[in-house]
């Protein structure tokens, strides 16, 4: 089993989208894929905006061998940061639990995808957050990002953060990625591919009800790398 840990700059960054796009093009390369979002909140806005939630769009992504229930075992209504959420509706959220049915879900295939939620410091319960969960699972992690104004910072500060984990960065992930880039995102890439020292890919735009596309996207991405043992 090869997996991998996604994460992003901040909330609203893509995580699902590159998640997607690596169980995607990982099927499609003919690699059996699990994922899991261990928490999600903010199913109440997903269902109001008529997009699907991010556990459906990483079962279809997966090839539908798994419900969306046991991709995200552990879900919200509000959006609100998971361990906010977890307090307001009164659940205890049991770590070593978590981790036992994630690496279970690794064990069942070639490549694993374990997506977070918010960004790299947020919280899971108590002292306990997403940090520390990569870092019992030993993940390498890929980090979605923005193209725009103010990612330079963001991103440099969270691969910092993760080194300073001890995890490795595979990747950096822009997206949406426009069809005609300006020069301030062409110059994003290349100031934190060089002072971040990482490799950089890029995503699309992508219609979240279309399958292929996801696997087109994921296709492009450096995928052999990103899951390399």
């Amino acid at each position: 089993m090869s997996g991998i840990f996604v994460t992003g700059t901040d909330t609203g960054v893509g995580k699902t989208f590159v998640a997607a796009s690596l169980a995607a093009g990982s099927l499609a390369a003919g690699y059996s894929v699990r994922a899991r979002k261990p928490l999600l909140s903010g199913l109440d806005d997903a269902f109001a905006e008529g997009v699907p939630p991010d556990h459906q769009l990483l079962a279809a992504a997966c090839g539908g061998v798994e419900p969306a229930n046991i991709i995200a075992p552990i879900t919200f209504g509000p959006s609100v940061s998971p361990h906010l959420a977890a307090q307001q509706a009164g659940v205890d959220i049991d770590i070593p639990d978590m981790l036992a049915g994630i690496r279970a879900a690794g064990a069942a295939a070639d490549r694993l995808i374990v997506e977070g939620a918010g960004g790299w410091r947020v919280p899971i319960t108590g002292s306990y957050g997403f940090r520390e969960l990569a870092a019992d699972l030993a993940l390498p992690v890929v980090v979605a990002a923005r193209p725009g104004l103010g990612t330079i910072n963001h991103s440099l500060l969270t691969i910092e953060s993760i080194r300073a984990a001890g995890l490795e960065v595979r990747c950096v992930i822009f997206g949406p990625w426009p069809q005609a880039p300006n020069s301030m995102e062409l110059d994003n890439i290349a100031t934190v591919e060089l002072l971040g020292d990482v490799a950089v890919a890029t995503l699309p735009q992508i219609d979240h009800q279309d399958a292929e596309a996801f696997a087109a996207a994921g296709a492009d991405l450096p995928l052999e790398e990103i899951f390399r043992s």
